[in-house]
């Protein structure tokens, strides 16, 4: 499955300077709002040691890692909802995402300009609060308009969708997002599922802090923390700075030298990977043959045949067994055929949950 995240935040808090970090494709940093135009799509491998793990036992052609495309989205000013700047443009294009990931201002620069003239991370997340929520309100009362009157008729199935979609109302009505709305019946989430609610989607905010602050943060980030207390979301404290100048290092041993002289043991870029997996419930299987070695995302919780799809959909509809072999296994007895003759590789049928880290092998028949 592929994983789309959306890098948004307001001009100039340093959204572009972390994707130009993380990505192979440049957008254009500047000091001045809309400097990036259209959204643009980064791919990223995910790392994992136990791909090295792998490739060192398996000895494959070639080996191909996870990835999550980054994209970076054009910025937003007060009144995005009613089409301001760039808004309408901003707004599509963050539909799309699975996920949010909001760089908020942490820093104090006089040399960079905030489109506002101030340094207030909660103030700048409210504004694309705000902004989000409107569009969403405007939806669901579209959506509420059409309800009631279809169930005008006493339809009990009707009358309960148009009750939750007016818990959604209030909630956006109160300053709320709708990720607050928390709700166990799957049939009151099939209400709002076909709007795509902005303020629904799983979000990470990246306090991007300055290069002394990486360790210990500062008063914004603690402003920040406090502030979307109760929203299921966390932070993610990364310097965008430090990030460019390790982009800008070729080999992976002047990173890690890099990397200890800030005395850090991994990326921001690290941080926010397994920050977006753990938000998203994703995990990680393989398979390894003289071919290839690849990984695989999947959500935490799927099935044998629904993780087999996610390499063809013909997998899915004729699957017949999985052969498993846990990674620990592998790793004890170097091969394959090793684990078969240790009684370690397991045949498994429709029922059986995927573990992150599973090495896996589909029968199918279509």
């Amino acid at each position: 499955m592929a994983l789309q995240c959306g890098i948004v935040g307001l001009p100039n808090v340093g959204k572009s300077t972390l994707f130009n970090s993380i990505s192979n494709n440049k957008a254009e940093a500047a000091n001045f709002p809309f400097c990036t135009i259209e959204p643009n799509v980064g791919i990223i491998t995910v790392p994992d040691e136990r791909l090295k793990t792998l490739e060192g036992l398996v000895n494959p052609q070639r080996v191909l890692p996870a990835t999550i495309e980054f994209v970076d989205i054009a910025g937003l000013v007060k009144g995005a909802s009613k089409g301001e700047g760039l808004g309408n443009q901003f707004l599509a294009n963050i539909r799309e995402v699975d996920a949010i990931v909001h760089v908020v201002r942490c820093f104090e620069n006089d040399n960079i300009v905030h489109v506002d003239g101030r340094v207030d991370p909660v103030a700048d997340k409210e504004i694309i609060d705000t902004e989000l929520q409107l569009k969403d309100l405007e939806s669901v009362e579209k959506k509420i308009s059409r309800v009631e009157k279809m169930a005008k008729g006493g339809d009990a199935k009707l009358k309960k969708e148009l009750a939750v979609l007016q818990l959604y109302k209030e909630t956006l009505l109160a300053g709320k997002n709708a990720r607050f709305v928390q709700l166990d019946d799957e049939e009151d989430r099939k209400a709002v599922a076909d709007l795509q609610l902005l303020t629904g989607k799983p979000v990470i905010y990246v306090a991007n802090v300055d290069e002394g602050s990486i360790h210990t943060g500062n008063k914004h980030v603690e402003a920040l923390k406090k502030h979307i207390e109760g929203e299921n979301a966390q932070v993610v404290m990364i310097s965008a700075a430090i990030e460019a100048q390790i982009a800008e290092l070729e080999s992976m041993e002047d990173r890690e030298v890099f990397l200890a002289e800030y005395g850090l043991k991994e990326s921001g870029l690290n941080k926010l990977i397994r920050a977006s997996y753990a938000l998203l419930d994703l995990i990680t299987y393989f398979t390894a043959g003289e071919k290839e070695v690849r990984a695989w995302t999947i959500k935490k919780g799927w099935k044998a045949p629904a993780a087999a799809g996610v390499i063809h959909t013909d997998f899915e509809k004729g699957f017949i067994r999985a052969e498993v072999i846990k990674i620990a296994d592998y790793q004890q007895y170097k091969s394959e055929q090793g684990c078969k003759e240790a009684g370690k590789m397991s045949v498994e049928g429709k029922e059986y949950v995927v573990a992150d880290g599973d090495i896996m092998h589909f029968r199918f028949n279509v």
